[in-house]
């Protein structure tokens, strides 16, 4: 349980193979049974975080075709036993870093001098457990997840490259973008004017043999309110934990995160009001995330996560062998020059394992009962995707007939 490959509690993944090895893949324990699941659904996703798609990701040349080892019927159909899928390596060039410099010195910034620090021993070759090739299990796992989420509640899960060093996007609406509009561009951001400048500042650093990094942004629609728990699994705390998680993340906002607290709580605070035509509780601005005390509140869950500019590049930098002898070295081989544009299906697929765990959570506690109170005693409907039965309860405010709005006092006593 130690060995850090495993991720989450009921809807549970287990990722293995190195970047050079004969394969990699996962398995998925934990999917419900008689969900309809073809392989073609799996490499839709898959084929969005393949090497090799545009000038600005690695040259290396996989098909990433995925194998389903086990975990379905000859019809599609999954029986609620382990996935397991395997997709083969097929273009390393070990050579690449077996016949120079690299073999001995530490690439700075990289994972090779801590793994060695760690094991006493690391796979020189592609950069082993630490290679963004590791990510390939995740994003089969998560087409999976995508696929019970849609069924679920018709969730959706989407990303986008919202920033590339300063160049930030614009004009994206995060409530109606789609995946569509993400890959229009080989940068894989909606806001086409943002993208080309963006493409301009990564071919630049790319012709100089450096690398770039930036953000990308997540929105989850149709989210449930109530998934998450206090006070060590809230929800934006296991999202920061799996995205913290995939190669070159290095930070993570949920919601406004850091640029709130630039705000005072009354210009932070997501005002409640009642929906007129669902009668359900809603909150004027989205600030939160979708996510209040660590627990889904039914809006649009919005995060975002900082990469790191790609550590291997193409320029010599300082650093030491293994042996601790100071050198120059010059990476050679392929390399994303920015990793955004393939991080967007991977940071899609953290999401989309940690709702469908979360989920999971919440059915098996929170729901295993039916809630018999009667209507009026019930918390109202919470999120965009509810409805009171027969709408709101009361008119909302500024409706015809509607009474003025009570003030309400409340003595607050808290640490």
């Amino acid at each position: 349980m130690g060995s850090g490959n495993t991720f989450g509690k009921v809807f549970r993944i287990s990722t293995w193979g190195e970047s050079h090895g004969g394969g990699v893949g996962v398995t998925l324990d934990g999917c419900p049974p008689r969900l309809k699941l073809t392989r073609e659904e799996i490499q839709k996703d898959l084929d969005r975080r393949r090497p090799g798609q545009s000038r600005i990701t690695t040259p290396r040349n996989e098909a990433d075709a995925v194998e389903i080892l086990s975990g379905l019927t000859p019809d599609d159909i999954t029986i609620g036993t382990p996935i397991a899928m395997l997709v083969r390596n097929k273009d390393q060039r070990s050579q690449d870093y077996l016949e120079n410099d690299m073999k001995v010195a530490y690439r700075p910034s990289h994972a090779d001098a801590t793994y060695d620090a760690k094991y006493g021993v690391r796979a020189i070759a592609g950069g082993g457990r630490s290679s963004a090739r590791e990510t390939i299990g995740r994003v089969a796992a998560g087409a999976v997840a995508r696929k019970i989420l849609q069924k679920y509640n018709n969730i959706e899960v989407l990303a986008y490259v919202s920033k590339v060093q300063d160049i930030e996007a614009e004009n994206v609406d995060v409530d109606n973008f789609t995946m569509e509009d993400v890959d229009a561009n080989i940068v894989r951001c909606p806001d086409e004017a943002s993208a080309e400048k963006m493409l301009e500042r990564i071919d630049e650093i790319r012709k100089a043999g450096n690398s770039i990094g930036g953000v990308v942004t997540c929105v989850a629609r149709n989210v449930p309110a109530g998934l998450g728990s206090p006070v060590f699994d809230k929800l934006e705390a296991d999202l920061a934990k799996a995205l913290m998680s995939i190669p070159a993340a290095k930070g993570f906002e949920s919601g406004d995160g850091f640029a709130g607290t630039l705000l005072t709580g009354k210009d932070h605070n997501d005002e409640f009001y009642i929906d007129p035509e669902t009668g359900a509780t809603r909150t004027k601005t989205n600030r939160s995330g979708g996510i209040q005390g660590g627990i889904s509140n039914g809006e649009n869950i919005v995060v975002s996560v900082a990469f790191k500019p790609t550590s291997t590049i193409g320029q010599k930098q300082a650093t030491v062998t293994r042996d601790g002898q100071e050198v120059e070295l010059r990476g050679k081989g392929r390399h994303d020059p920015c990793v955004l544009p393939r991080a967007v299906p991977m940071v899609e697929a953290m999401v989309a394992l940690t709702l469908v765990d979360a989920l999971m959570l919440q059915e098996a506690q929170c729901n295993l009962f039916p809630n018999e109170e009667e209507l009026d005693k019930q918390p109202n409907p919470m999120g965009t995707t509810v409805k009171r039965e027969g709408g709101p309860k009361f008119s909302p405010i500024g409706s015809v007939g509607a009474e003025e709005p009570n003030t309400v006092s409340q003595r607050v006593d808290e640490e």
